[in-house]
């Protein structure tokens, strides 16, 4: 999370306000990577899943498969919210460091 700052630190070159700008950028940005690339490794698991219980005859209901992918991607989209909120918040600068 500390690299967040660092990549911005290094972006901007006018001051405090694109610095921040900066941070909250690259915050979603790797927010949202994070999100499709754990979004689509569930796909397949669950679709596995499905797969291995409907030939095993324990399950008739394909619709509730569906349902389990939705509330598996709001958990997720949840916790990488949490963990982008503090990244952001660990970096954003409301005065400028003498360094």
């Amino acid at each position: 999370m500390l690299r967040i700052g660092i990549a911005a630190s290094k972006m901007s070159k006018r001051g405090l306000l694109s610095y921040n700008f900066y941070v909250i950028l690259i915050a979603c940005m790797v927010s949202f990577f994070i999100f499709l690339i754990c979004g689509f490794a569930i796909l397949p698991i669950i679709f596995l899943i499905s797969l291995i219980l409907h030939a095993l005859k324990f399950t008739d209901n394909h619709a509730g498969w569906v349902h389990m992918f939705k509330i598996c991607l709001i958990v997720l989209s949840l916790v990488v919210g949490i963990f982008n909120i503090i990244a952001i918040l660990k970096n954003v600068q409301f005065a400028k460091n003498k360094i």
